[in-house]
Order: structure tokens, then sequence, then C-alpha cells
């Protein structure tokens, strides 16, 4: 299980409110880069679905979307297997503008057929899917390519304003023509859904607290979480295991601060 508590509260917490890791080195930099990648990804995916949104999809023409960072930016598409499930069928494409809150949206009648990465993203949400054992609640999906292997991450939705779900999720390494679940691994057990508005009055959150116990070190979607925030807010990780404790800054850098 997974557990968290407001760093304010210094009865109790292990780590000192305020504690300064400036002067700390920096670690696990994949994690950051891949956490970072996932926010850019809820980002492009987030203002690409209202651009599509706003044209009234036919039911049924769209059954998922996928996002992909180009040289030029980030591209969402928005389709669906055909029946044989041997191609991606693309209705939508949206394309960035000046910035993640602006897409240039084209809509292909017929559907554009993709048999590259589109067709093996969504095959490998398929996978993801149906082995990844869900809560009655929404979810989102991500793919970020990883050399000759895609990650497929399944993670929480977020669907109050407020409030930024941290946990419950489990990242996928797939075979990069999404056929083969090649490994899994689940990131966190426990969803936790908490408000600032939870804390006592009178009291200012700095930061938050959890501890892990699948893994020892931050996760990928630990980054991803610091970064949605809005304020973004740092994050301590504490390990059940080793008893190291990392601190995650607003801009996604980790450092270990005991």
């Amino acid at each position: 299980m997974m557990k968290r508590i407001l760093l304010c509260l210094l009865a109790l917490l292990t780590v000192p409110c305020g504690l300064d890791a400036k002067d700390k080195p920096v670690v696990f930099q994949d994690v950051t880069a891949r956490g970072r990648m996932l926010e850019e990804y809820d980002q492009a995916a987030w203002h690409a679905t209202d651009a599509t949104l706003a044209l009234k999809p036919d039911e049924g023409s769209v059954g998922r979307y996928i996002a992909q960072k180009t040289s030029a930016g980030w591209e969402v598409v928005f389709g669906r297997l055909n029946e044989g499930t041997t191609k991606f069928l693309v209705v939508y494409e949206a394309t960035q503008g000046q910035d993640l809150k602006h897409f240039n949206l084209k809509k292909y009648d017929p559907p554009k057929e993709n048999t590259g990465f589109y067709f093996a993203a969504a095959k490998a949400i398929g996978l993801a899917l149906q082995e990844f054992h869900a809560e009655n609640r929404p979810y989102n999906a991500y793919v970020l390519p990883q050399a000759d292997q895609l990650y497929v991450y399944i993670l929480p939705a977020q669907t109050k304003p407020d409030i930024y779900p941290l946990g419950g999720d489990a990242r996928y390494a797939v075979s990069v023509d999404g056929a083969t679940i090649i490994e899994k691994r689940q990131l966190h057990k426990t969803i936790l859904e908490n408000r600032a508005s939870d804390a006592p009055e009178g009291t200012k959150i700095e930061s938050g607290y959890h501890t892990h116990v699948l893994t020892d070190v931050p996760e990928d979607t630990d980054v991803f979480h610091v970064l949605t925030q809005n304020p973004p807010l740092p994050e301590y990780v504490g390990s059940a295991k080793n008893k190291h404790v990392y601190v995650i800054e607003i801009d996604g850098v980790i450092r270990r601060v005991e």
C-alpha cells in the first residue's frame, strides 16, 4: 500500500518540512525525461481532443487517440483499428501550432490508413488494457517509443479540476510492432486523490510525500504527477525497502535528499 501525507504536518513525517535538496546530486535523469514526455503527451492529447470534439465526430468513428512527438511538434491522431485489425484508420489528425494549447485539425474522409507507428501503438494499448486490472473509473493510455520497444502507460484519469490522482498505474514494455507484451511494471498500487482543501485550516502545503513499497526509486509517473499539478508542487518519495528519500522538483528533476 502507498501512503501519502502532507509534508507540512511534521508529526507524520520522517523528512523535515522545507528540506533543502538543491545541493544534492541529480539522479535518475531517464525517469525525469520520460515523466516530462508523459506530461507533454497529456497536454497534447487534451488540447487536440478539445479541438476534435468541437467538430462533433460521428458516433463510432473514433475509438482511440494516439500522440507522437515529431520534429515539427506533437501530432495526435483519432481513429480506430479496421475490422481485420491490420490497419489503423485515422479519421482526424491534429498537428501542433504555436504551442501545446493550439492544434490544427484535419479530417480524412475516407479515413487515412496507417500501418506504422499509430497502428503498432493502437495494438499495444489494446494488449495492455486487456492485461491491466482496472478499477471502476476512467483511465488514460500513453505510448512512448523506447529504442526497440514501446512503453505503454495506463494511468487513472483526472476527473475533477482540483484532484490529481497518483498511483494505481502500470507501464508495459511492448514489442515495437505492438504484438507482444515483453514486461509489465506495476508502478504503484493504491490510487491517492487528495485535494488541497483537505489540509488543515491555516496550513500552507509546500509539497507532497508518499512511500513506495513496490519499488525503491521514483517512477516516471511520479514526475508526471508533479508536472501536471496546477500549481506544481515538489513531491518527496520514500522507499520502504532501502529507506532512501528523493525529491522531485517542480521541473521534474530528481534528487536524493537524505
